[in-house]
């Protein structure tokens, strides 16, 4: 479902007086962002760093650079970022998935991106992790299931796993790579953010424009 949103407040409820704890994101039932354990303004900040918009030559760039790395084809690793993400560096999935390829937590872990949320970081541990799939398995098709399933699924079932998101990702993916994938609108990536405190002096990151749940 897609949903505009003009100023729309993504993040917030970041409380004045310093908590103990460490940071983190979490996605609200009805999709909102929200910032938990962040306090102080200057820190707020630099997590709004990340979230800034990222020139579109330089996301170019960053994919040739990776793809290349791994001996992937370029195409290809575009086509995985437009259906994970749909070249947001800020999204984050119900599930925890974050960034343009859409790393989970562990995944980010086993790789060492330290920060999901950097593209050039994210795009390095999902073109490595795409590559390890294909060295396992052989195949595009194979690799792009187990890249949204799983490798176990893939290897249990000896093939793409007879789930329906996973049928119609791999299938998507493939379409846009056979059929020439756009590159990045515009001149940059992502939505703007902006820092604003509320009536009780709480911190809240705040996202313009429109996002895809």
């Amino acid at each position: 479902m897609r949903a505009a949103y003009a100023a729309t407040s993504l993040l917030f409820a970041l409380l004045a007086v310093p908590v103990a704890g460490e940071v983190r994101i979490e996605v609200r039932a009805d999709g909102q962002k929200v910032i938990l354990n962040e306090s102080r303004e200057g820190r707020a900040r630099r997590l709004a760093d990340r979230l800034v918009t990222v020139p579109a030559r330089d996301l170019e760039e960053m994919i040739d650079l990776h793809a290349a790395a791994q001996g992937l084809d370029p195409t290809l690793v575009r086509a995985v970022i437009q259906v994970e993400s749909g070249y947001d560096p800020r999204a984050l999935s119900r599930k925890g998935a974050m960034g343009l390829m859409q790393l989970m937590p562990a995944t980010a872990e086993l790789l060492v991106v330290a920060d999901p949320w950097d593209p050039a970081e994210n795009i390095r541990g999902g073109t490595t992790y795409l590559r390890a799939m294909l060295d396992r398995f052989g195949r595009r098709e194979l690799a792009l299931a187990a890249y949204n399933a799983g490798p176990e699924a893939v290897a249990r079932y000896g093939g793409v796993p007879p789930y329906a998101e996973t049928e119609a990702y791999v299938e998507r993916v493939l379409r846009l790579v056979d059929g020439g994938v756009p590159q990045v609108r515009g001149e940059r990536v992502g939505r703007p953010v902006q820092i604003q405190r509320d009536g009780d002096n709480r911190i809240r990151i705040v996202t313009i424009g429109s996002r895809a749940d």
